[in-house]
């Protein structure tokens, strides 16, 4: 992965607690920030650099895809079955939620990342780059440049980039698995992700797409 520099500006879809957050977060690395509600005209913010999807992973189809043309954009968003209830185009194992999310935006560039972390740990775990105690955010994209563009991003936020391979591999860091919620370091993600094809979620996962495949 060849490295880039962070963003100039970044627009969050969605305010509430994890996109004030990460609007927060990218202020405080004096970063341009754009924010929209459900309720605002979204073309500010989706004219950033980057664009950050804060809203519930349920209303992913309320997205404004050609707003989004063309525009790099991290998928934060989580399926909640215990919330959402059952969702067809949202369970299948097959597939992850990013490449759902990617097949709706079909002019955009997703990538999927910063979904995994927990509200606290984005509150209160940013380092500066090289503390020994820095968090790890897992990455899954498949455009060199533009993980390469949401890894350096995700540094200056305070947190260690960790690739974790195309776009398909976000499964391996959306809930229910062992990287969710884990506030784990880089080194910690990395033998997650290593171990992934062997955990349950990972074997129903390989068994999915081969079937599939």
């Amino acid at each position: 992965m060849d490295d880039a520099p962070p963003p100039r500006s970044v627009g969050v879809l969605g305010v509430g607690r994890v996109g004030t957050v990460f609007a927060a977060l990218a202020e405080r690395a004096g970063l341009e920030v754009r924010t929209a509600s459900s309720t605002d005209d979204p073309a500010e913010a989706c004219a950033s650099d980057v664009v950050i999807l804060a809203v519930p992973m349920s209303r992913y189809r309320t997205l404004p895809v050609e707003a989004l043309r063309g525009r790099l954009v991290v998928d934060a968003m989580n399926h909640w079955w215990e919330l959402d209830g059952a969702r067809p185009d949202l369970d299948d194992p097959a597939t992850s939620t990013s490449e759902t999310v990617q097949a709706f935006l079909a002019g955009s560039r997703v990538v999927k990342a910063l979904n995994h972390a927990s509200v606290w740990e984005l509150e209160n775990l940013g380092r500066p780059a090289g503390a020994p105690d820095r968090r790890g955010i897992a990455i899954a994209g498949d455009d060199a440049a533009d993980v390469a563009a949401v890894a350096a991003l995700v540094d200056a936020l305070g947190f260690d980039p960790v690739v974790a391979g195309p776009l398909a591999a976000g499964v391996a860091f959306e809930p229910p698995t062992e990287i969710f919620g884990s506030d784990a370091t880089a080194a910690q993600i990395r033998s997650m992700l290593d171990r992934f094809p062997r955990s349950q979620r990972g074997r129903v996962v390989a068994r999915a797409r081969q079937g599939r495949g």
